[in-house]
């Protein structure tokens, strides 16, 4: 019988390691992913245009000057905010709010109605659900055949939300708050793909439709697009911070995670639960040993992995019980070469890591195999 799990003094995501995305506010998101002990791969797939030398937002906010529009729609707090105080900027500030008290203003959610009230104005209704459909649905009920709509974009795809209302006889006109473009600084996110493919990342988190988009473009301009949509499908995890952000992943066939509530704490606690429950746990010598992404939990023990190790212990836990040779297990490891002394060498260090030599056994003349309690042997016989 295997020892009682010691009580874990490292976090949930221990061991593991997460891939961010994230241009906006990426240190905080990293920051709550360290916290529980993950290790943070940053790569910002995008760089946001500054609001002050934007001039499609200028433009965009002198024509609402100069004619107001019957309805305006505000999607996110911080763009609405980040609007108003590119306004002010320009000596246009006063000029839009005026404009905007005589409008009938609806707010996508409570947070971007608490930015239109902080800026002295007042929202006419707003959805509980914080749904754009359900904001479609409002205007599509009241008419907007012959109406005048600002939207405010945030850098988001609105999917149909736009072509719905210009359909229903509504002029549209788009207040790009914070565009994208791709970053002056592609290495961080050619590591990324890079660590995507090799599998050396547990999960990658998406916080915007524009990132996950940008990031499958310069994978398919590298030639690493089929490489990485295999990897995203069953090795390594795409998390999305909501069904909107999913969309690019969702079009080339990706099934994502995504929390219930949009935002990155609920999105980091997926990860606590998913990350975790998709490590292989398996009952050796009497220890139960996890193998997580870098690192093995024995007996609920944090041991880093070198990963020449992990590559050597992944390969022995596909057919757990079973002799892996000299010749496979070299094959696992990259760069290797033909010399079998390297397996010899890669695993003599992963023993030691993980601090209990017995867990695998050295079969004379044969190979090694994970020394799997008897009463397991059969449930992981076919492996």
């Amino acid at each position: 019988m295997y020892d009682e799990p010691q009580r874990p003094d490292h976090g949930p995501l221990a061991g593991f390691t997460v891939g961010v995305t994230a241009a906006r506010r990426a240190d905080e998101l990293g920051a709550l992913l360290q916290r529980r002990g993950a290790a943070v791969l940053h790569a910002p797939a995008l760089r946001i245009v500054p609001l002050a030398d934007d001039s499609e937002l200028l433009a965009a906010t002198k024509e609402i000057i100069q004619q107001a529009p019957d309805i305006a729609v505000a999607t996110t707090a911080i763009g609405f905010r980040g609007w108003v105080a590119a306004a002010d900027g320009w000596g246009l500030g006063e000029d839009l709010l005026a404009r905007l008290r005589g409008v009938r203003i609806l707010a996508r959610g409570p947070k971007v109605k608490g930015a239109i009230r902080a800026a002295g104005l007042t929202e006419e209704w707003s959805p509980a659900s914080e749904s754009m459909a359900e904001v479609l649905d409002r205007l599509h009920e009241e008419g907007v055949d012959g109406l005048r709509v600002a939207v405010q974009l945030h850098g988001e795809p609105l999917p149909g939300f736009v072509e719905a209302l210009r359909a229903g006889g509504a002029e549209v006109v788009g207040v790009p708050v914070y565009r994208w473009l791709p970053p002056e600084d592609l290495g961080p996110v050619d590591r990324l793909l890079d660590a995507t493919v090799a599998r050396t990342l547990d999960a990658v988190t998406f916080t915007s439709a524009p990132a996950a988009a940008s990031l499958l473009s310069r994978a398919e301009h590298r030639g690493l697009l089929d490489e990485v949509l295999a990897a995203l499908s069953h090795d390594v995890l795409p998390a999305c911070v909501g069904p909107v952000t999913a969309l690019p992943l969702q079009a080339r066939g990706l099934d994502t995670v995504q929390p219930d509530r949009f935002r990155l704490g609920p999105l980091v606690q997926l990860l606590c639960q998913e990350l975790p429950a998709r490590a292989r746990s398996l009952p050796v010598a009497g220890h139960r040993l996890e193998i997580r992404g870098h690192a093995a939990l024995v007996d609920g023990d944090l041991r880093p992995v070198p990963p020449a190790g992990m590559s050597l212990l992944r390969a022995l836990a596909r057919r757990p019980g079973w002799v892996v040779s000299r010749a496979d297990l070299l094959r696992t490891l990259p760069g290797a070469g033909r010399d079998e002394h390297a397996v010899e060498t890669a695993m003599a260090r992963l023993r030691n890591a993980l601090g209990t030599p017995k867990l695998i056994q050295t079969v004379v003349k044969r190979g090694y195999r994970l020394a799997l309690d008897p009463h397991a042997e059969a449930k992981y016989a076919d492996g």
